[in-house]
């Protein structure tokens, strides 16, 4: 059987998503046909049932690399902050630390303090932080660094763990 890194299975699925979505349209595309009344109907290149047929082989394809994907996503892991943890883990923690580094750069592009406008006429309104903006800023940096560690520890292990999947047809 043949095999592919777990990197090329990530691009394969990309690859398999949008041939769906093509084989779709495709479908859409020759399931209909407009004529004269009284004419005789054309001969598609390619039939509905030939269509629906690569469409399905596809799709079983998709769902093979999945669960390939999962498995070993399951199965395999990396090393990150004196954990070893699975790369579906990983890559959550990973999506995590993407998150909390928005949040945390967000906090840190904010003012410690500034007027409000419009809430009263006679007294002046300040909108003041409670934490200190810079250290949210410095916390983002960090967090962004982790992220980008942790993935490149994915991406790397991604090209040492292989699936038996045959991509033949879709490279």
């Amino acid at each position: 059987m043949h095999t592919i890194s777990l990197a090329e299975a990530v691009k394969l699925k990309s690859i398999l998503t949008k041939k769906v979505y093509e084989l779709e349209e495709e479908l859409r595309r020759v399931a209909y046909t407009t004529i004269e009344k009284g004419d005789s109907i054309p001969t598609p290149v390619r039939t509905v049932s030939a269509v629906e047929a690569e469409l399905q082989e596809v799709r079983k394809d998709a769902r093979t690399l999945d669960r390939l994907m999962y498995k070993a996503n399951s199965e395999n892991t990396v090393s990150f902050k004196n954990e070893t943890v699975p790369l579906v883990e990983a890559i959550e923690w990973a999506t995590q630390l993407r998150a909390e580094a928005r949040l945390c750069k967000e906090m840190g592009a904010s003012p410690k303090e500034e007027i409000q406008y419009g809430y009263a006429e006679s007294t002046t309104v300040y909108k003041v932080a409670l934490f200190e903006p810079e250290d949210y800023r410095q916390k983002a940096i960090q967090l962004e660094r982790e992220a980008h560690k942790l993935s490149n520890l994915i991406n790397a292990k991604n090209y040492t763990v292989t699936i038996a999947f045959n991509d033949e047809k879709y490279f």
